[in-house]
């Protein structure tokens, strides 16, 4: 079972460093591929988008395949694409290469949680998807840094690198893996699409997911040209821009472990999340006018600690918005996420150049998370009910924004 504990957590390591690694790179890229600050984070924006579009259709389908090859196909077009983008000629073939990437991402990330559950034991079920969680959080934390650093060789080598460990996990997911057929005929699959209704429905679901989308906008946005920045305002090359992400991934693992701590010291996960998320905006307003590149690291360190804090006890509450259909709760917030990300992306360019660099993502950033914390409040989210399921999810650790 422990080879199984093993391989979730490296497949997710994986696509948490891809998802990434596109940040540090940007002003080396945005140089290679000769494109403006404007369109260059587009080049985060088509792998979100990819993942955010297809998460909401891949895992309803999926639930009618073997999922071990459902994972294996996804791992070998994930190192395919992924690879193909150390290959690219150009700006538009790299946004190609990373939409694949992203839709690839999206057809083998629900295989991992949707696998633990039938060839884990019951109890290691919970260790395993915090296991799990904890790859996308350590990606952040040393998968960017060091795919910067071997960037340093050549802007192409971690992208290869990346692609061939896929390939090499592929491989083993194949042999280490058990077949996981479909429990469901097709007719119980097309009514697994109409479990979206509910949410649509429900009044305190779409201000959840609206809280939800705002929440990853502002935190996206100003993570996506936070590498440009640092090269622009401290003139830091690729390795160092790398070293200080990792301060960031640092942050999330060290939120994300303290979250139950956190939210029991304050009362309750409704009071956790407000302290955190007005924190979390100021510093964001505040961080692009430090003129010290310590400053700015401890700066992050705090924002990606407290919002580690932050997105256990919300996944709590939007999971337990109707426990029948947690699965496409999750499929359905993770789509929002890259959703957020990708307008994140395209934000991010826009702010930066026409509208005073990254003081300008800042105020944004803020905002969002100011809209955020009205909306989870305002709509009821944040309720005893959700205490509760946030102070349980925050047990385990999570994935980073």
């Amino acid at each position: 079972m422990r080879k199984h504990t093993a391989l979730f957590f490296v497949i997710m390591f994986l696509i948490g460093t891809d998802t990434f690694l596109i940040s540090p790179l940007l002003p080396t890229l945005q140089t290679q591929f000769g494109v403006s600050t404007g369109h260059a984070g587009w080049m985060l924006g088509a792998y979100t988008l990819g993942s955010a579009v297809f998460a909401l259709i891949a895992g309803p389908l999926s639930d009618g395949w073997n999922r071990r090859t459902v994972l294996v196909c996804g791992l070998l077009g994930f190192a395919v694409s992924t690879a193909l983008c150390g290959f690219a000629g150009g700006f538009w073939a790299m946004c190609l290469f990373r939409l694949l990437a992203g839709i690839s991402a999206a057809f083998t990330a629900p295989q991992v949680w949707a696998s633990i559950p039938v060839v884990m034991p019951p109890a290691r079920i919970g260790k395993t998807m915090g296991v799990a969680f904890g790859g996308l959080a350590a990606a952040q934390a040393f998968g960017v840094p060091i795919g910067s650093w071997l960037a340093t060789a050549d802007w192409s080598v971690p992208f290869w690198t990346i692609g061939i460990a896929a390939l090499v996990l592929a491989a083993v997911a194949f042999f280490a893996l058990p077949d996981i057929k479909p429990a469901a005929s097709a007719g119980e699959r097309t009514a697994i699409l109409r479990r979206y209704v509910p949410l649509i429905a429900s009044g305190k679901a779409r201000s959840g997911f609206l809280g939800y989308l705002f929440l990853h906008l502002g935190s996206g946005t100003a993570f996506a040209f936070a590498g440009k920045w640092m090269a622009d305002r401290f003139a830091l090359p690729l390795g160092q821009i790398g070293t200080v992400m990792m301060f960031l991934g640092f942050g999330t693992l060290l939120g994300s472990m303290i979250s139950s701590y956190a939210a029991r010291k304050l009362g309750t996960a409704t009071t956790a999340v407000a302290v955190s998320m007005s924190m979390v905006a100021a510093l964001y307003a505040v961080m692009p006018h430090l003129t010290s590149l310590p400053a700015v690291t401890i700066a992050y360190l705090i924002i990606f600690a407290t919002l580690g804090i932050v997105f256990p006890i919300v996944m709590g509450a939007l999971t337990s918005l109707n426990a029948s259909i947690r699965g496409t709760i999750s499929s359905l917030a993770n789509s929002t996420m890259n959703g957020a990300n990708t307008l994140g992306a395209w934000a991010a360019g826009l702010l930066y150049v026409q509208f005073g660099g990254y003081a300008s993502i800042g105020i944004f950033s803020a905002a969002c998370l100011a809209l955020s914390l009205g909306t989870f409040l305002f709509g009821g989210v944040l309720s005893p009910n959700a205490d509760r399921a946030g102070r349980e999810s925050a047990s385990a650790p999570q994935a980073p924004s």
